[in-house]
């Protein structure tokens, strides 16, 4: 491929410490697409790894200049990785996969395949996972929790894996939000999308770049992007704990004018004390719940408001970034 021709698929990976699969990812990469038989990059983002990452990348830069690197200052995160990859590449169709090779390069043809059929968008559904029961019974759960309460449709069980044809690149490229869920924003997008079934392998080699506190903030983020469910559920705690509370104070007066006997006593034999510390301990619950619940939201405000980049990147490897790309990051 000719340095100023634009690829027919450009393939984005966030890389953070992925020194050890790096290797096969290139070979497997390599093989897969040289059997598409269309031009094509690989644009690589180094997340502010800590090993050997980006000088492995850049020696297959050198090996092969359709790998393509782009090494940021500092880890910002897996989702600003992705959206710094977007906003260098170029391809008339871009994929999105993660470099652990648990996302199958072989099954990008069958995907092109759909774009080619009329789709604009094809993401992968994880028919089968291999990690633990508890991660896979919690992954179950909570794509299940975020269709139910999402205000728009998010495929079940579809990570960020996917190919997209440009113009829905250039709509996710354009995205200014700072905390960004990925997988939403597509489906946000519209578009004409399908999905294609594939079972996830397991990491080629390292360990899991996503631990349980950043699984359960990536949880966190989609929730408060794409559902305004958490902030009716705080009103209907609300009106709920002041239905209760008059409920309760109703029985107690009727209690002690009637003094009727309730569970054996009367209102005149129990101090309440017991009932007093238990009310204040729940009615206080309640009030530290919604104050998290409008704090989560104020906080993904106050970053929007701010306005910083969501990257900033430090070095590239034969890339040019999107100049239209208004949520693109800094570069020194």
């Amino acid at each position: 491929m000719a340095a100023h021709e634009q690829p027919a698929l450009s393939i984005v990976i966030p890389c953070y410490n992925e020194a050890e699969v790096l290797p096969l990812l290139r070979e497997r990469l390599t093989q897969a697409l040289d059997k598409l038989r269309l031009t094509w990059e690989v644009v690589l983002v180094d997340d502010g790894s800590g090993d050997t990452t980006f000088a492995q990348l850049t020696a297959a830069h050198r090996a092969d200049a359709r790998f393509k690197a782009v090494a940021l200052s500092r880890n910002f995160g897996h989702q600003a990785a992705i959206c710094a990859g977007l906003a260098h590449a170029t391809g008339d169709a871009v994929a999105i996969m993660d470099a652990d090779l648990q996302d199958p390069p072989e099954i990008l043809g069958s995907c092109l395949e759909k774009l080619r059929g009329g789709f604009d968008v094809v993401y992968a559904v994880r028919r089968k996972r291999k990690e633990n029961i508890l991660l896979r019974c919690a992954y179950a759960i909570f794509y299940r929790l975020l269709k139910s309460i999402a205000e728009i449709e998010i495929p079940l069980d579809s990570g960020d894996f996917c190919v997209v044809n440009r113009n829905v690149a250039d709509v996710l490229r354009r995205m200014p939000e700072r905390n960004v869920f990925l997988r939403g924003l597509r489906a946000w997008s519209g578009f004409r999308q399908t999905g294609l079934e594939y079972e996830r392998a397991a990491r080629a080699a390292g360990e899991t770049k996503y631990p349980f506190r950043k699984l359960l903030r990536l949880a966190l983020d989609g929730v408060f992007a794409f559902s305004t469910a958490p902030l009716r559920l705080a009103t209907y705690l609300g009106f709920t704990v002041v239905l209760a509370a008059l409920g309760t104070g109703l029985f107690i007066v009727s209690w002690r004018l009637a003094g009727f006997s309730f569970m054996g006593h009367t209102a005149h034999e129990l101090p309440g004390w017991t009932a007093v510390v238990g009310a204040a301990l729940f009615f206080g619950g309640v009030q530290l719940l919604i104050l998290g619940i409008l704090g989560e939201y104020l906080a993904r405000i106050y970053a929007e408001v701010k306005q910083r980049p969501r990257w900033v990147v430090r070095e590239t490897l034969g890339v040019t970034p999107a100049p239209d790309a208004p949520s693109a990051g800094l570069k020194p």
